[in-house]
């Protein structure tokens, strides 16, 4: 049975007198290539949109609708690309640090409260509650996951139509066995990550 995530928070804040709650969450900290991406998203808990939930538990194809319902019926959302150079020059950890904060920064309504997603990346100066595992506990960070997913995966697609032979589109710039094969005989791409280590 699928456990999916609830607005107590949201609704918890609301009844503070705390209008507009940002869910912020990441798709792309763990792969090789291609960069980490941020998504915000403000929502309204009156009219809750369906299955949504933690990403990583819906397939891609599931993944898809509920993203377009999501951005319909979104106050507001915005979703931020942090590039491989980027991330190679600053970490990772700072690379998404980087793009919590711009997601923020591109939202037309400034949220009062940010929900984020994990540990370390609370935004300064900013009233900020961080949730381990909020993806599959808090409903707007798991619909903040799913619109960081699909975007990513959709940028993806582009880069294995750029760079074929690494199968992005199946990998998602994670290091799985015909990824790693793929760069032991093309080396690697313009997309992938330096400073990971990648032993061939």
């Amino acid at each position: 049975m699928k456990i999916f995530p609830t607005c107590e928070l949201e609704d918890l804040l609301h009844h503070e007198g705390i209008q507009f709650i940002a869910g912020v969450d990441e798709a792309g900290r763990g792969p090789v290539a291609g960069p980490v991406t941020v998504s915000a998203v403000i929502l309204s808990t009156q009219n809750l949109i369906k299955d949504v939930q933690d990403s990583k538990q819906l397939s891609e194809k599931q993944r898809e609708p509920i993203a377009s319902v999501i951005k319909e019926n979104a106050l507001d959302f915005s979703v931020v690309h942090i590039p491989h150079n980027t991330i190679d020059a600053v970490n990772i950890l700072n690379a998404t640090r980087l793009a919590v904060s711009k997601a923020i920064e591109s939202l037309k309504i400034k949220p009062q409260m940010i929900l984020i997603d994990g540990k370390f990346l609370n935004i300064k100066n900013r009233a900020c509650i961080s949730v381990v595992k909020g993806d599959s506990k808090i409903y707007s960070i798991a619909a903040a996951s799913i619109l960081a997913k699909t975007s990513r995966d959709s940028l993806m697609h582009q880069y294995a139509e750029k760079f074929p032979g690494y199968y992005f589109e199946k990998n998602k710039g994670y290091l799985t066995s015909d990824h790693l094969q793929a760069i032991r005989e093309h080396g690697f791409s313009p997309i992938h990550r330096k400073s990971f280590s990648i032993s061939l």
